[in-house]
């Protein structure tokens, strides 16, 4: 009989979106395959506290309670011998060991680098980008900067930091007001599920927005706003990849925020968006130049902006988008021909695809 995979679910973890990865979790717990995987789980609290045995479930509308027989761990530093062990001593299932995580981690410290860079000091095969896929995947101005270069089409925009807008509001106000004007959108540079982004109209709309967004990020960008059709994609794959058909969001509310996205029922996701042949060709071409432009591996979710006469513009790619019952990358997949079961199946494989690869380097 074929041994099962160990899977290590991660979630939870200090960002603005602890709540959606909980969420996100229980989903890819519930329809992973238990005929072909064993499945461990690691919660992580607000606090970064890491407990062995959090079910998601759990913490849903009591995030972070820590139960009994919880027990907090802590990572075995050692690649040849990549494990957990209990800070008090105990004994883990399966030893603290697993055949691969995955870190179904939204925000700062899931999906920007760092906890990616922890799992590479460890030895533990992932699913997901690596460590420089995520952090540009994750910083909207790097990410930007990085998309020009690969001469894809984005939107004008400018960044800021916390303190330089302290010092210098009204030099920045009128910078906004030259070289974006309104209405424009105002993003903690390092956040994702659209969380703390304002719409504003005018320069008192743009200084409370500010102020809001530097809230959850030293770093906040300025984007032009433009009237269009928002429209996603789903990447999967390493050096090789494949583009799911595309769909169009149509949200409840005047922009697709944290509600619309998380909470409202209202809006609505049309799969496949109605495109012409021309449009869908380009928009899957243009996603998957973006996918390689950050370097991203495993998974990605990239979304654009497609005005009236047809002019497409590329705004961000996420690396670990949200994976819950009602989101965008799996619904995406299914609509391609890959189930929601299949495409975990997927992405284990590319995960343990790329840890093989790594291992083939030479350090000498």
């Amino acid at each position: 009989m074929k041994k099962k995979i160990t899977v290590l679910v991660i979630f939870g973890g200090q960002s603005g979106e602890h709540e959606v990865s909980v969420i996100s979790a229980d989903s890819v717990i519930q329809a992973l395959n238990i005929e072909k995987y064993e499945i461990e789980t690691i919660g992580i609290t607000k606090e970064g506290s890491w407990y062995w045995g959090v079910k998601p479930q759990e913490w849903k509308g009591e995030t972070g309670r820590i139960l009994p027989h919880y027990q907090q761990v802590t990572l075995n530093l050692n690649p040849q011998n990549p494990r957990f062990v209990a800070i008090d001593g105990s004994e883990l299932f399966h030893e603290g060991r697993c055949d691969i995580v995955f870190p179904v981690m939204h925000g700062p410290k899931g999906e920007d680098g760092t906890i990616q860079g922890l799992f590479e000091m460890g030895g533990f095969p992932y699913v997901g980008a690596g460590v420089l896929g995520s952090s540009l995947g994750m910083d909207k101005d790097r990410m930007k900067a990085v998309f020009k270069e690969a001469g894809l089409p984005i939107v004008s925009h400018l960044t800021v930091l916390r303190d330089n807008f302290a010092q210098n509001q009204s030099r920045f106000v009128d910078r906004v007001c030259r070289e974006i004007g309104f209405p424009c959108f105002i993003k903690p540079a390092n956040l994702g599920s659209s969380v703390g982004i304002s719409k504003a109209e005018n320069m008192e709309d743009l200084i409370r927005a500010v102020e809001y967004a530097a809230g959850f990020d030293r770093k906040v960008v300025v984007e032009q706003g433009v009237k269009a059709r928002e429209i996603e994609l789903s990447v999967l794959g390493n050096d090789k990849a494949r583009v799911s058909v595309p769909g169009e969001i149509i949200p409840s509310k005047e922009f697709y925020d944290y509600e619309a996205k998380y909470i409202d029922a209202g809006s609505k996701l049309v799969i496949p968006a109605e495109l012409d042949e021309y449009t869908v060709k380009k928009l899957q071409d243009y996603a998957e130049k973006a996918f390689h432009a950050v370097g991203a591996l495993g998974l990605g979710r990239v979304d654009f902006f497609v005005t009236e006469d047809g002019n497409i513009f590329v705004n961000e790619i996420n690396t670990m988008p949200g994976f819950t019952q009602i989101s965008m990358y799996p619904k995406l997949w299914e609509a391609s021909g890959l189930p929601y079961k299949d495409l975990l199946d997927e992405l284990i494989r590319l995960g343990l695809e790329k840890f093989r690869d790594d291992q083939t380097r030479k350090l000498s």
